[in-house]
């Protein structure tokens, strides 16, 4: 039996942040995002602080693009994966079953809508992308049609299908044959209505939109399988859906037999101050797709699917990594401490009073465009302020400054990620366990980074 434990050469501890990512340009393609925008290798990581090796210590509002709910390295997570380990478990099980996913999957199912009684799972390949192309393959399945119905600014992944729905256009450039059948649709913004009419009437108008054009015998869209949305959009810019536009978008699905597909991969397991985004709504998806927390930070995605709509054959989707024993171990740990705990109201108290201290912040500073969010998934738009607003009194977005400001956070010793059209959304995902003294941290760190980016303060009025 091999003895020799896995651990960091001694030599490799003295090693620098420019040495490692030195290294790691010459090791990895040219895909790699994080360290072109965070340039540090991390050598420890506890709560919502990480190390790097140079020794300093960044608060990390990130966490894995929200993976980490409970932050870095928490006890009964690690605890959990020990556990696993000298069980006797295996680790690799495909779709066999154990008393472990089985305890997982009751626990689960217990978490959706109506605790899950009218809800099945299917474990897909472990990332959020592998579980969209799953949602939409079934869809299709199920209705016998073909097409689908995504929104401007949704993001859903980068394998074909889930990259076909998604709104960013600059990783479908130069990639042919996207999945046909795709109409997207403007998707409502709190600050920048698509339609250039913004507030109640904006709402109001792209609900009418929606529901004219599924209605619309010569609308010239084909009735589709499938509509697919966030209910927050997070890569998109933070842009959290109005509760009567999902529910006119879920009235409509219904009446006509359209599945209605929620991607809750970044905003599920408590991220919104519920334990689902599509809660603030009231509202039922025929399927859920969930990935990121409910893997507790390995990789694990599943699908909640409607009974009724289960229209598999046995082995129509499969996955070698569907089984991730250790996943289901840390997912279950996760989402009983969000749950026991009673973290979702713990979020949403939080994230409204972020919020209202960023709205002072936005006083003082007036690049702060927008904050806008939902419990600990907030959003900050930089904006251009002594430019011409529009009519609806939007600044022009400064996707130059918010580069600039993220770069003077991550000198500050804090990490957070830009997001929306030219990344002038800096977003915060931090662990759902952070607390108040670490919250003012982050404020103090944001002004000392706007401070050093040029922004300089106004009297408030």
């Amino acid at each position: 039996m091999m003895t020799d434990k896995v651990r960091i050469d001694t030599a490799d501890a003295h090693k620098s942040n420019e040495t490692y990512l030195a290294r790691q340009a010459e090791f990895e393609s040219n895909v790699r995002s994080y360290p072109r925008k965070l340039p540090l290798a991390i050598t420890k990581a506890d709560g919502v602080w990480i190390t790097d090796a140079d020794n300093k210590e960044y608060l990390d509002c990130l966490a894995g693009a929200g993976t980490l709910a409970l932050g870095h390295n928490h006890p009964d997570v690690l605890k959990s994966i020990q556990n696993v380990i000298t069980s006797g478990l295996p680790l690799h099980t495909l779709d066999l079953t154990t008393p472990l996913k089985d305890e997982f999957s009751e626990y689960l199912l217990s978490l959706l809508p109506g605790q899950g009684k009218e809800y099945c799972l299917q474990f897909t390949g472990p990332s959020g992308a592998d579980a969209v192309e799953a949602a939409l393959k079934l869809a299709k399945k199920v209705t016998g049609r073909s097409s689908i119905i995504s929104f401007s600014g949704g993001y859903h992944g980068m394998t074909h299908g889930a990259l076909s729905v998604t709104g960013n256009l600059s990783p479908k450039e130069a990639v042919d044959n996207m999945m046909p059948e795709v109409q997207f649709m403007p998707y409502p913004h709190q600050y920048r209505c698509p339609l250039g009419i913004g507030g109640d009437a904006g709402v109001k108008a792209l609900t009418y939109y929606f529901d004219n054009l599924i209605n619309d015998v010569e609308s010239g869209v084909r009735k589709p399988a499938a509509v697919i949305l966030e209910a927050v959009q997070g890569e998109g810019g933070v842009n959290p859906a109005p509760a009567e536009w999902l529910q006119r978008i879920r009235k409509v699905t219904q009446e006509h037999g359209i599945l209605l597909i929620l991607d809750e991969v970044q905003a599920g397991f408590c991220r919104t101050g519920k334990q689902f985004a599509f809660e603030h709504a009231g509202i039922e998806p025929d399927i859920i797709v969930m990935s990121k927390a409910v893997g507790g930070g390995l990789p694990l995605a599943v699908l909640g699917i409607k009974k009724q709509f289960d229209a598999w054959a046995p082995g129509h989707h499969t996955g070698t990594f569907r089984g991730n024993q250790l996943a289901m171990a840390t997912g279950l740990t996760t989402l009983k401490i969000l749950k026991e705990q009673n973290i979702a109201d713990k979020v949403a108290a939080q994230g409204e009073w972020l919020k209202g201290q960023l709205a002072e912040l936005q006083k003082r500073y007036p690049v702060i465009g927008h904050v806008r969010g939902l419990g600990l998934m907030i959003g900050i738009e930089i904006v251009k302020p002594h430019e011409a607003p529009d009519h609806m009194g939007c600044f022009p977005g400064d996707g130059e400054l918010s580069a600039l400001i993220q770069k003077k956070c991550f000198e500050a010793g804090l990490i957070l990620e830009r997001g929306g059209r030219d990344g002038v959304v800096l977003r915060l995902l931090p662990s759902l366990l952070i607390n108040e003294q670490e919250l003012n941290v982050f404020l103090d760190k944001f002004e000392q980074a706007l401070l050093a980016a040029g922004v300089r303060p106004v009297s408030p009025e």
